[in-house]
């Protein structure tokens, strides 16, 4: 077990930053919140957890097939209604096309490409020249835009989430870990009411001005290391790579000409710009005015940006932060007992249960076993739930569900300043 834990509730000095890093306490076994270590038996845990693990995998088959199929329809539905509403409703009834608009880009990510491309249906999938880990959105602009086309580039995220975040899960290598990635803003000399608007902002932005070019740094870095190429002193491979620092010129990975032509620009042009373009036809058809239907769609669409970045921050950043997640200063084994215990430790679950509540949840309210198993289906994700919290029971380690409306706020107050 790793001895070098510690939670962020231990003192106030999480807040606290270095230069290029906040300070964690150490780990102390005899405070209170560590308790439940005294008895604690690891290897009987890491039986019960891998036991559960090889069963999931193996019950997997057609009926999860099935489920994604079904997840894909409705994803595909709330497109087919918001493509179908942008160009025409307004006032009021634009929210129709927004909410449709923005769920289809929240659901396409967060549950159809974020499973696929962790393998969740690598061996139970018949069609594997594309429901496959390896051929899903990557391999050019084509597979990315009928797959998933998104302001992050799939290989990108491949490899800052499927393996750095999951296997560096709350270390300073975790390019996801929220009290690294909010220094910055942490560190400003302004009013609380101040630093609130900026998350705000932040919310509304977080995917191109914050993932899609930290995303695409974590893959710069891959090239890096499989070359052999040393990074240099000056550089610190754990900072954000944020629009602000490709606005400044500060990167060192790659130009912001590079990351509009290769990432971004895109998704941009093509999304809110190229897709409308039919409406024009169409205006001439109904003898509409000018333009009227093709802008109509186009503020439809950024608008469902400004909603689904909200939707994403509120499912996803909040899956591993506060103040009663543990934080790594060490790596560990992959799959070892210490890896399994660390995925309890540093991840939250949500309310779940349903197709309903799991789909507009996108199914990261279902971290903790996400995080044990990255390579299951949705629906073994579904069906583990209730089996892990049992063995967390049974063994006395912390496992934390909670609404997701109550966990947001958990970033806020990092971001700000204030205790998480």
């Amino acid at each position: 077990m790793c001895i070098n834990q510690s939670k962020s509730s231990a003192a106030t000095s999480i807040g606290a930053p270095t230069e290029k890093r906040p300070v964690f306490p150490d780990g102390d076994a005899s405070l209170p919140y560590n308790a439940w270590l005294k008895d604690f038996d690891l290897k009987a845990f890491t039986n019960d957890i891998k036991a559960l693990g090889k069963t999931l995998e193996k019950n997997q088959g057609p009926a999860d097939v099935a489920h994604l199929n079904k997840i894909v329809m409705w994803s595909n539905l709330f497109a087919l209604v918001g493509l179908a509403t942008m160009g025409s409703f307004e006032g009021l009834a634009r929210a129709v096309p927004v909410v449709c608009l923005s769920t289809w880009t929240f659901s396409r990510w967060t549950m159809i490409a974020h499973h696929t491309c962790h393998g969740g249906y690598d061996k139970v999938h018949p069609n594997k020249g594309r429901w496959n880990r390896f051929k899903f959105a990557v391999g050019g602009l084509w597979n990315r835009l009928c797959d998933w086309f998104d302001w992050m580039m799939p290989e990108a995220w491949n490899i800052e989430h499927n393996n750095r975040h999951h296997y560096c899960l709350s270390e300073m290598d975790d390019p996801d870990l929220v009290e690294n990635n909010l220094e910055s803003i942490r560190k400003l000399n302004l009013s609380l009411p101040t630093k609130y608007i900026i998350v705000f902002i932040n919310m509304l932005t977080w995917k191109w001005a914050y993932y899609a070019p930290n995303t695409y740094k974590e893959l710069k870095l891959a090239g890096m290391r499989r070359r052999g190429e040393k990074i240099p002193a000056h550089v610190n491979p754990t900072d954000a790579l944020t629009i602000r620092v490709l606005l400044s010129g500060e990167s060192y990975f790659y130009s912001l000409w590079e990351f509009i032509s290769v990432v971004v620009g895109p998704y941009l042009l093509i999304h809110f710009f190229l897709m409308p373009l039919p409406l024009l036809l169409v205006e001439k058809y109904v003898e509409a005015e000018q333009y009227s239907m093709y802008m109509c769609a186009v503020k439809s669409l950024f608008l469902a940006e400004l909603l689904t970045n909200v939707h994403a921050f509120v499912a996803i950043v909040t899956n591993h932060a506060g103040d009663d997640m543990y934080r790594f200063r060490n790596g560990c084994k992959p799959y070892s007992g210490s890896f399994f215990l660390r995925q309890v430790l540093a991840s939250v679950d949500f309310s779940y249960g349903t197709d309903a509540v799991d789909f507009f949840h996108g199914w990261l309210n279902y971290q903790v076993e996400h995080h044990l198993w990255p390579n299951l289906s949705m629906l073994s994700y579904q069906r583990s739930a209730p089996l892990v919290r049992a063995i967390c029971e049974k063994h006395g380690v912390p496992y934390v569900k909670q609404n997701v409306f109550t966990a947001s706020t958990r970033p806020w107050r990092s971001w700000s300043g204030r205790r998480a």
